[in-house]
């Protein structure tokens, strides 16, 4: 079958499904609204609870994190996924979920070739990038003043 490119796009545009743009926006906007509501009011009842501001920042990012690593292991954090979208992706439980489901899938290679190699298979990148931009970003900030 010979087809130009503007043949072959309207084909394909003819033959993909139609993505309902505006719920998912509306539904990736109110998962990771909650996701975000929850990590505020975990913020809050740390403070309630005596920590001070730094601890409190703390403390909640380390139970975000865990909840989204847990959630991950038991298989619930891909169910809020196909409902949210992005909207799990962007706090900090959707790193979490990015750290935790390679290592899942590749646990039956072993600890160290499975788990521990593919565990930042899909995070790695991530961090390089951010941590290369941040350096990045500090010699110029520190050159500039």
């Amino acid at each position: 079958m010979n087809m130009t490119n503007g043949e072959y796009g309207k084909y394909v545009k003819k033959m993909s499904p139609k993505s309902p743009m505006a719920g998912d926006v509306v539904k990736a906007f109110v998962i990771g609204g909650m996701i975000c509501s929850i990590g505020a009011s975990l913020y809050k009842l740390y403070e309630a609870l005596g920590a001070d501001e730094k601890v409190s920042s703390t403390l909640t990012s380390m139970t975000m994190i865990f909840f989204g690593a847990f959630l991950t292991g038991i298989g619930k954090y891909d169910d809020l996924a196909r409902i949210g979208g992005a909207g799990t992706l962007v706090p900090i439980t959707g790193f979490a979920n990015a750290v935790v489901a390679p290592a899942l899938e590749f646990k039956s290679e072993g600890i160290v070739t499975g788990m521990a190699a593919k565990m930042f298979v899909i995070s790695g990148p991530v961090i390089v990038f951010g941590v290369s931009a941040s350096v990045i970003y500090g010699i110029i900030y520190a050159l500039i003043i």
